[in-house]
């Protein structure tokens, strides 16, 4: 069942809005379960057999599956399926933003509740936001100049179709998760700032003002659509969120201003020199003995061949060319090259709270080992678990 957002932004949907979203968050389930799990089991029984006949050794890198999986029935199967699903996300939403507009416009206006929004108008966004259809959604995170607020609005309607109901209610499953594991695994850390780092829309960023309430929280991203449209949709939940237009490559806030610096799914939307711009300026905002912390995709490095293939599908077809790169670059290397001590690096699994539980997330935050490769990390299907990774600011 398509997940219908829980907050005043939604707008109002019909029978036929939602039997549409039911449906296509139907077919990415299908997709992301049945018709993986049959690319799986052709994988097992003729193309890995096949490939070490050949080879004298099984594949060894998501690369190598993926070559071997080319041109195989199964792969193209699911591969065509997923990607008509994905543009019928987008399909089943604009046309409800295009004719809600008046009523979305109407409650972006009333940005209140301690909320605010920056804009930069001489900020130019970078080409991989501005020139490209991310996620295949067509305008991007830039959307429609004659209507700002559209691809903040595209991406919180899809995001719920997408997610298929794992990303939880208001899509902040990721920030909930995140947030609780910082605070069982360190009950003694007290943020009082915290930035996070690529917010969209903010849907990620309010779980940390509900978990620390007496931090300020900031946001930033370089898309002005989807952050005008985030500040109202966090004053329309009450939270007192700063959004502000800027580079992750140039952060204009003083030198140690923050507790924790976050990101969710930022990385590999990024080429590899704005990563490392960000790791240095992270860096540069913390206070000593803050947190730098990350949530993204497992590393290459730490998963199985096929497990590897299968998170790198989108970069080859779902319009993010910098998602393999990302994958196949060392978690402790990004937060060294940046400037922090590798004795201070930290990476777990944290079980969606939504998923799991409050208790499952407690129970994560005391364990000492922290199995990624498996088939649950960082994949949106059934019984998903995120990978998390930073450093702590030395003293």
């Amino acid at each position: 069942m398509a997940l219908t957002l829980q907050h005043a932004m939604q707008p109002r949907l019909t029978t036929e809005d939602v039997a549409r979203g039911r449906f296509v968050s139907g077919l990415r389930r299908f997709v992301l379960n049945d018709l993986a799990h049959d690319m799986r089991r052709a994988y097992d029984s003729r193309i890995a057999p096949a490939f070490e006949k050949a080879n004298g050794r099984p594949p060894e890198t998501s690369a190598e599956v993926h070559s071997a999986m080319r041109g195989d029935f199964a792969f193209n199967v699911y591969s065509s399926c997923r990607v008509q699903a994905q543009k019928m996300v987008w399909s089943a939403v604009r046309p409800v933003v295009a004719r809600e507009r008046g009523t979305i416009e109407s409650a972006a206006a009333k940005v209140e509740n301690g909320t605010s929004v920056s804009l930069d108008p001489d900020l130019a966004a970078p080409r991989n936001v501005s020139a490209l259809d991310v996620h295949l959604m067509p305008g991007g995170y830039m959307g429609n100049p004659d209507y700002p607020l559209e691809a903040g609005a595209v991406y919180d309607q899809g995001l719920a179709i997408f997610s298929m109901g794992l990303m939880g209610r208001n899509l902040d499953d990721i920030g909930l998760s995140m947030a609780g594991y910082i605070r069982h695994a360190f009950p003694d850390f007290r943020p009082l700032s915290i930035l996070d780092v690529g917010c969209t829309i903010g849907h990620n960023t309010l779980p940390w003002k509900r978990t620390y309430p007496e931090a300020e929280v900031h946001a930033i991203d370089v898309s002005a659509p989807g952050l005008a449209y985030g500040a109202a949709r966090a004053s329309m939940q009450g939270a007192e969120i700063h959004f502000h237009q800027m580079d992750a490559e140039r952060l204009g806030f003083a030198d140690q201003s923050f507790d924790i610096v976050f990101s969710s799914m930022f990385l590999h939307e990024v080429s590899k020199k704005t990563r490392a711009a960000f790791f240095r300026e992270a860096h540069r905002v913390l206070r000593p003995g803050g947190l730098l912390l990350n949530m993204e995709l497992p590393p290459n490095s730490q998963m199985g061949a096929f497990e590897g293939f299968y998170l790198d599908w989108d970069c080859y077809y779902n319009k993010e060319p910098y998602y393999k790169g990302f994958r196949d670059e060392d978690p402790r290397d990004l937060c060294t090259s940046g400037g922090f001590d590798p004795d201070k690096f930290l990476q777990f699994v944290v079980p969606s709270v939504g998923i799991y539980g409050e208790e499952a997330v407690r129970a994560a935050a005391q364990a000492d080992h922290h199995d990624v490769n498996r088939e649950t990390t960082g994949r949106l299907a059934e019984g998903v678990q995120w990978f998390g990774f930073g450093a702590w600011k030395g003293n």
